[in-house]
């Protein structure tokens, strides 16, 4: 047999209660009583009926989203899940959400239409436009007697006075002002400006009704520009802030939001200055070595250049020209040195010069052979030097 402790059973206990779907997103009609807000700001009661009570645990988070906080002997509507506290082995009921239970009808009203426009996309995320970064012109939705329209243009004043601001006047509270909020949004429509603020101060939720109308959220949805809505306190949510580009959470903080700070436009022109120098240098920088490459290309195409190129070419063929003249000159000239001293080495004066002697007789004919010769007669000698006159005496073959 396995024993259990205490621990393991209300741990057990825990996760099949909290387990159960069945048991979140439940909306109990109950009294409030032994109501009590600790320090920490968590809020700790008693919900019951003639017959039964269960206790309930409101968190800080929760309790601070609440317009007013419930009363002893108030009746509520709360919605919540079951939960299971394992310390003391107790049941607890933890509240999100509450609202006097006469508002119950009208709660029901709004969770179907809220269901409704969502079904339709009109909450969608993908709907939602950016915020000009700078609204020329500011259109504002909001009474004109609200504190809230003056905090609005103090802020917009000191934080970006260069926008127009359009007020287009409303009433915010009350059976007409659903009708007025519609018409002061379409007349805004067609003043050609960037941006809008849907703004209403802080108030009872009942207050805020306008603010949750069907042709009031679907005028806000066809808007032409980005939408801001500051309504109510920062724990007060409509319907509008649902269809709206941007929901912030007072009329001040629309503001805020809005518009840059002179500060923050100052630093983005510094900014927006460095990089467009930093842009204009390194554009012409590109353009120096462009300049720089075509330059380069001009002068080795130059035609100038190509005339230095052939004139060089020409000189240089001149200059082999001259030297293959030089060299066939110089051959040449050696050919004939060799023919001349052959020339030389062949002629008679060169055979004179050896002692040998040329006969010829007077007619001029060379005597080559002694027996063509006669005793006596006058034969001429040829000498290196001169000529001799002989007369032949004998012949000897």
């Amino acid at each position: 047999m396995r024993a259990f402790t205490v621990s393991d059973l209300n741990n057990a206990l825990r996760k099949h209660i909290e387990g159960e779907g069945l048991f979140f997103d439940l909306w109990l009609l109950a009294e409030v009583t032994e109501f009590r807000r600790y320090p920490s700001g968590h809020c700790y009661f008693t919900l019951k009926d003639e017959r039964a009570s269960i206790r309930a645990v409101l968190w800080r988070s929760a309790a601070e989203r609440l317009t007013m906080l419930p009363v002893n002997g108030e009746a509520v509507l709360a919605h919540g899940r079951v939960g299971f506290y394992e310390n003391r082995g107790e049941v607890q009921f933890v509240v999100d959400q509450m609202i006097p239970a006469g508002t119950g009808l009208l709660f029901e009203q709004l969770e179907e239409l809220r269901a409704r426009l969502e079904a339709e996309g009109l909450f969608d995320d993908r709907r939602k436009r950016p915020l000009p970064a700078l609204p020329r012109r500011i259109g504002i939705v909001t009474s004109p007697q609200a504190a809230a329209l003056q905090d609005i243009l103090n802020i917009l004043r000191r934080r970006y006075p260069l926008a127009e601001v359009l007020l287009s006047p409303c009433l915010v509270q009350g059976e007409l002002a659903p009708a007025s909020i519609v018409a002061a949004l379409r007349r805004v429509y067609l003043e050609s400006v960037d941006l809008v603020i849907l703004a209403r101060g802080g108030g009872a939720s009942e207050n805020l009704a306008a603010f949750n109308d069907e042709q009031v959220v679907r005028t806000l949805a066809i808007s032409p520009v980005p939408v801001i809505t500051g309504v109510g306190h920062q724990t007060d949510t409509t319907l509008v802030d649902a269809v709206a580009d941007v929901r912030a959470p007072t009329p001040s903080a629309a503001a805020e939001l809005a518009t840059p700070t002179i500060t923050e436009l100052h630093q983005r022109v510094q900014e927006l200055r460095a990089r467009a120098t930093a842009a204009i240098q390194n554009r012409i920088a590109e353009q120096r070595r462009a300049i720089s490459q075509q330059m380069i290309s001009l002068q080795r195409n130059h035609p100038r250049r190509r005339f230095d190129s052939a004139r060089q070419t020409v000189d240089e063929l001149l200059r082999r020209a001259n030297r293959a003249f030089e060299r066939g000159l110089l051959l040449e000239q050696t050919r004939l040195q060799g023919l001349q001293a052959r020339l030389i080495a062949l002629s008679p004066q060169a055979t004179l010069a050896r002692g040998y002697a040329i006969a010829q007789r007077a007619d001029g004919q060379v005597v080559t052979d002694p027996a063509h010769t006669q005793p006596g007669e006058r034969l001429f000698l040829t000498l290196r030097a001169g000529t001799l006159r002989v007369v032949a005496e004998e012949t000897n073959e």
